[in-house]
């Protein structure tokens, strides 16, 4: 009985003292920070650092995460305004032939919102966009047929002819007495595009430029790559230079670095394209680079960036994107030219000038040529 007892006791002491015993807190877990949405561009060749078309694209993902407190995905330049939206780019091989993989990477990845940047990307991704209905593809530049607002596709495109003339007028204006040239990248329409409207420009403004053999233009090649040679723009410009041009305007994407390397070496004067570009070189690291920019006057401003921050604004804002086609055009800042604090002031005494023959475009009293084939017919109605 005793020993009962005393086991009794023990027993209860050994409770007490468990009892007792603070309990360890659970560890507590955090589930993952999940992104609202998910935003990805493929860029096109030339990648990231083209100082142009791409560039643009990537400034648009930047506003997107700044608009909307998000990151952009293993960039090395660390963008990150919260974790609200991922963002995406990829890079293609130097030929372009992976564009389709990278789309499907995206899709695959679950991103909402996939958009490939440039024409070459039309037939491959209308191919991947089959293959992910639940995913919105952009297009900027190509076209696909038969769209509509239901589509899971949106072509985004630019009236860079009306940019063009802005740009054209830019170079009639400042103009002494010289030729004016034009250096396209690669031979198909879209390119044609800015030629067009380049050349009326010029012509608009400066009844010298009418006259036969004033106005030079040459193309880089017929094949993509023509978008990412700057040793065969450097050739063109330098050539053109020679015969007598003051002012070259390229839409070369990343090969008008040729065209600049030209302008500097010979002190001629340059414009730039698709961002400001000149403002790009003035702000650069480089001295070489900062010296460049003294010789681009200003540069077509096509709003890539802006196509790309306005489809992921609609996704975001709304929930989903709106199938079919979209253009951009000078009435809502989809192109422009470029004014910045370093050539304001060479810009200052026409300024006047280019916003008078900006309303008329937008209003229709000017119609702009669409292609440099029409330039003539154009011409022949307007003077």
């Amino acid at each position: 009985m005793k020993r009962c007892i005393i086991f009794l006791l023990a027993l209860l002491l050994a409770l007490s003292f468990f009892s007792c015993k603070p309990k360890e807190k659970a560890v507590e877990v955090k589930e993952p920070e999940v992104p609202d949405y998910k935003v990805g561009i493929v860029f096109d060749i030339g990648g990231k650092g083209d100082k142009s078309f791409n560039d643009s694209a990537y400034a648009g993902l930047v506003t997107t995460a700044r608009e909307y407190k998000g990151y952009i995905k293993d960039d090395p330049d660390k963008v990150d305004f919260g974790k609200n939206i991922e963002l995406k780019y990829l890079e293609p091989k130097p030929g372009g032939q992976d564009r389709e993989i990278l789309l499907r990477v995206l899709a695959e990845d679950g991103y909402n919102l996939v958009i490939g940047v440039g024409f070459m990307f039309t037939d491959s991704l209308g191919k991947v966009a089959k293959e992910f209905p639940n995913v919105h593809f952009g297009l900027i530049d190509g076209w696909i047929p038969d769209l509509n607002e239901s589509s899971n596709i949106t072509c985004l495109g630019f009236a860079e002819h009306e940019g063009s003339f802005l740009t054209g007028a830019v170079a009639g204006l400042m103009n002494k007495g010289g030729k004016v040239g034009f250096i396209g990248g690669m031979d198909i329409p879209l390119i044609h595009k800015f030629h067009g409207g380049f050349y009326a420009g010029a012509m608009y403004v400066n009844p010298e430029l009418r006259k036969e053999g004033m106005l030079l233009g040459q193309y880089c090649g017929k094949d993509p790559s023509a978008f990412n040679d700057p040793k065969t723009a450097e050739s063109i410009a330098v050539n053109m230079y020679k015969q007598g041009a003051t002012i070259v305007y390229h839409a070369a994407g990343g090969s008008g670095t040729g065209l600049f390397k030209a302008a500097k070496d010979m002190n001629k004067i340059s414009i730039g394209v698709d961002s400001d570009q000149g403002f790009t070189y003035a702000t650069a690291e480089s001295a070489e680079e900062r010296e460049i920019a003294e010789h681009i006057l200003t540069s077509m401003l096509k709003r890539v960036d802006n196509a790309v921050f306005l489809t992921a604004k609609e996704l975001i804002d709304t929930g989903k994107n709106t199938g079919g086609y979209r253009a951009f055009g000078l009435a809502d800042g989809g192109v422009g030219y470029a004014v910045n604090e370093f050539n304001k002031k060479k810009l200052a005494d026409i300024t006047d000038q280019l916003e008078k023959i900006k309303q008329k475009i937008i209003s229709g009293e000017i119609v702009v040529p669409d292609d440099d084939a029409k330039v003539k017919d154009w011409a022949a109605k307007t003077f």
